[in-house]
């Protein structure tokens, strides 16, 4: 995903409204959140097409568990994906510098 390329305060405001919406969507939920979800809920936390999601499936980004013909993915590691995204992005401007 390139499309920020040219602008590292798209990418920080992305990630932090992204962030904002991942955990609204956890504390507004009156059940508990599931720790596996399906494809359609991945897709609509993060507001992705279902070729993004398979090509951040494919190049290891958001690790997927396949059980049939349904991916599941678990929370915690969306998390966790998205925050070594922060990091990576961190330290590759930190760089530039």
């Amino acid at each position: 995903m390139t499309i920020f390329k040219e602008d590292p305060e798209a990418v920080k405001h992305f990630w932090t409204r992204m962030r904002k919406t991942i955990r609204e969507e956890i504390q507004g939920a009156t059940t508990p959140q599931p720790t596996w979800l399906r494809s359609s809920k991945v897709k609509e936390l993060l507001n992705i097409s279902d070729s993004t999601l398979q090509n951040l499936r494919i190049n290891g980004t958001l690790p997927a568990y396949k059980l049939g013909t349904t991916w599941f993915y678990r929370l915690d590691e969306i998390m966790a994906a998205l925050e070594a995204g922060r990091q990576h992005r961190k330290e590759a401007d930190h760089e530039k510098q």
